[in-house]
């Protein structure tokens, strides 16, 4: 589908005001910002390798972001951040209670059979069979898994949780013989640099080579430090792949275009977090994220009237930061932004 759409005129921006069940619309700062920040960077076709689709049915804290969610919505929350851009979408369920999971999955897939060139995968519930799962994949026309704390056998809010409780090797062996992919968002305070996640992604990429693993949000790098302390070890993986979704650390994109190469990076938005307002920044050892309603943004020093653009706005501009820091060429910023997930996922 051509998304050759434009921002809205003067006078319908002003009607973007955010109310429940309606689509979230850029406010004039948010467009602003795309035509100084982003605009000329950002190539004409973007395919986003990391983007939910969901209902409020199942997810009713994201009632903000549309009362429900499909391909036609997918679409024009994209305008939002990429106007006047031909797109393409690996989409991921969202993560609701266990019990409404296997609607989400089924809502993924009938959203990405609504679309063009897109690609689905399924989300492992804590209860899965890996037989069962497999099947279910097929049956919904997906690709592969996407795991997460949430349905962690030790339960959900275990910050250090172990990867193996919620992506445990039997999927990882269905991935592999099956020639799928894997979406892993890692936890643990240290994220990559944790020894931990490290002998586990590399002992599940070394031991099942046919499974293609995605590390989220450029290996969950919130905090770069983490990057360069971690991913040197895992760097001889060929099937290891990272999305950059939500991170607006550049240093964190950086440091895999170093060391794996531009091939290997993917852009993602992680819809709808993309259309909060703010940013995640690096503190510390850690990382803290601030939003609208963070109070850092009218103080009696600041002459500079700031405002929080689309969080999506500002991870563009992260990536942006992090080409020209590593002198891509325009196609090579091409291939992060459309060619390596269409050659990837086979929709070339």
């Amino acid at each position: 589908m051509e998304c050759i759409q434009h921002y809205p005129p003067q006078k319908e921006r002003e009607k973007s005001v955010v109310q429940s069940g309606e689509i979230l619309q850029p406010q004039e700062h948010d467009i602003e910002f795309f035509e100084r920040e982003i605009d000329s960077f950002l190539p004409d076709k973007v395919f986003d390798a990391h983007t939910h689709s969901w209902r409020s049915s199942e997810m009713p804290s994201w009632k903000n972001f549309g009362d429900q969610g499909g391909w036609d919505q997918w679409v024009e929350l994209q305008e939002g951040l990429h106007p006047r851009r031909t797109m393409g979408g690996y989409l991921i369920p969202s993560l609701p209670e266990p019990e409404l999971l296997s609607m989400a999955n089924q809502w993924n897939a009938k959203t990405v059979a609504d679309g063009t060139r897109t690609i689905g995968i399924y989300t492992v519930g804590p209860n899965d069979d890996p037989e069962f799962a497999r099947q279910e994949v097929k049956r919904l026309g997906l690709k592969g898994f996407k795991v997460y704390r949430t349905y962690a056998l030790t339960g959900k809010m275990d910050p250090e949780v172990s990867i193996p409780n919620f992506l445990s090797e039997p999927f990882v062996k269905v991935a592999h013989e099956e020639g799928w992919f894997i979406t892993l968002h890692v936890f643990k305070k240290r994220a990559m640099a944790d020894p931990e996640n490290i002998h586990w992604v590399k002992y599940y990429c070394e031991t099942y080579p046919n499974m293609k693993m995605i590390l989220a949000h450029s290996a969950r790098g919130f905090n770069p430090s983490h990057n360069l302390e971690g991913l040197p070890q895992l760097a001889h993986l060929n099937n290891l792949y990272f999305d950059t979704s939500a991170n607006c650390e550049p240093i964190a994109h950086e440091v895999i275009l170093r060391l794996f190469g531009h091939q290997k990076l993917m852009y993602g938005s992680d819809l709808p977090i993309s259309h909060l307002r703010g940013r995640s920044f690096a503190v510390d050892d850690s990382f803290r994220w601030v939003n609208e309603n963070t109070p850092i943004w009218d103080v009696e020093f600041d002459l500079s009237n700031t405002r929080p653009v689309f969080h999506g706005l500002e991870h563009l501009r992260s990536v942006k930061w992090a080409c020209w820091s590593q002198q891509l060429t325009d196609s090579q910023v091409e291939d992060v932004f459309w060619n390596n997930a269409m050659n990837l996922f086979g929709l070339a």
